[in-house]
């Protein structure tokens, strides 16, 4: 398939997967650290299957396995694509609700449920360079869970890509 054919896939899974609280307990002795987390796995490996790849699966850590074959005839070396799934305890993960900023301006960004935070590229440089790009926040009163939901996502475009 060629690239400029392909509808990319990843911004819409990952503001699907921040809607699922994986957040983290680094109190706890197990693996994962919340059951919570498996929610998420599940649906990777449900996503997985659907585009044709049939041994996904689900270990009782947690983790998620799959294999996609080579498309080459020729002795090409192995790749791993890894992503964690588990978000920081630090502030909550439960009710993420994303947003879009379709085609940043480069103006200050609010948040609908905390007007006292404010993104400005005045105290964030790095915005100034993301002029026209599309950008995904948080609501303001959670974690968005970028820190890897959005590695996942990338993994699975790339997974329904190959």
């Amino acid at each position: 398939m060629a690239i400029d054919n392909y509808s990319h896939s990843a911004a819409e899974r990952f503001m699907r997967y921040v809607q699922i609280d994986t957040q983290s307990d680094p109190n706890s002795p197990s693996q994962p650290s919340t059951e919570k987390q498996k929610d998420l796995s599940k649906v990777l490996v449900e996503e997985l299957k659907a585009i044709g790849i049939e041994d996904a699966e689900l270990d009782e850590h947690g983790y998620v396995y799959a294999t996609i074959p080579a498309t080459s005839d020729k002795d090409v070396p192995v790749i791993c694509y890894c992503a964690h799934v588990d978000t920081a305890p630090d502030v909550s993960g439960k009710g993420v609700k994303p947003i879009l900023h379709k085609n940043y301006d480069g103006k200050d960004i609010s948040f609908p449920d905390d007007s006292s935070v404010i993104l400005s590229a005045n105290n964030h440089p790095y915005l100034k360079e993301r002029i026209g790009d599309d950008l995904i926040t948080a609501s303001g009163t959670t974690l968005l869970g970028a820190d890897d939901k959005a590695g996942v996502a990338i993994i699975m475009d790339l997974a329904k890509y190959l």
